[in-house]
């Protein structure tokens, strides 16, 4: 069956986002007299929406302290969401080319929903997509299939005619509960290890559309 909606990854996928994550990091910690991350750390922390990252930064805090930290730390990301935060290359083009198409297009993360829009926004890719759920649009998030099956419902669209796109293995088991095909980006911020069960793999964003799953959109 044709693909009609494919359904993308935020941090990793299309953005490299991970300085600016690296550095709201750093001032939360900087805060607690903690010492700096490197960002090949942070990038390890990143996948579970900023409280789980947040924690994970700060073993041993207690749950006011992890409170104040998610404080800063969304603070910060905020004023400085695209500082250093850039499109992988080929993005805006092949956003382009799968719109004209004629596929719909949809991002899920677990950044929460408004920081999505905001950066989406500044980077001048938001008008590419039909929806954008965030960690706080639903009660469960990646890998939870729930809000990939909210997007089928919305879109209505079949399982067997969307494809789900991501970095991590949060993406990929959100797509496999689902019942959609997955596309691992190997370029992101996950383990290779993590996209094993990808139907298949993609070393740059360009190389989305001429996967042969999504030829021939038209016919």
């Amino acid at each position: 069956m044709l693909i009609k909606l494919i359904i993308f990854d935020l941090d990793g996928t299309l953005i490299d986002s991970l300085a600016d994550l690296t550095d709201a990091t750093n001032r939360m910690l900087s805060r607690f007299n903690r010492p700096e991350l490197t960002r090949e750390q942070v990038r390890l922390l990143v996948g579970q929406g900023a409280r789980n990252l947040v924690e994970r930064a700060m073993p041993g805090m207690t749950e006011d302290e992890i409170d104040e930290g998610l404080a800063i730390f969304l603070s910060h990301n905020e004023a400085h969401i695209a500082d250093k935060t850039r499109l992988y290359p080929g993005v805006t083009e092949t956003l382009a080319r799968l719109r004209g198409s004629g596929r719909e297009l949809a991002v899920i993360s677990n950044k929460n929903v408004d920081l999505c829009r905001k950066i989406l926004a500044f980077l001048g890719i938001e008008a590419y997509f039909t929806e954008v759920l965030g960690a706080d649009s639903l009660p469960f998030r990646k890998p939870s299939p729930e809000p990939v099956l909210k997007l089928l419902r919305d879109f209505g669209v079949s399982a067997q005619a969307a494809a789900m796109v991501g970095d991590s293995i949060n993406d990929i088991a959100a797509g496999r509960g689902a019942g959609i095909v997955t596309v691992g980006c190997t370029y992101g911020y996950g383990e290779i290890a993590e996209l094993a069960e990808a139907d298949c793999r993609i070393g740059s964003f360009a190389e989305i559309a001429d996967l042969p799953l999504f030829k021939n959109s038209n016919s």
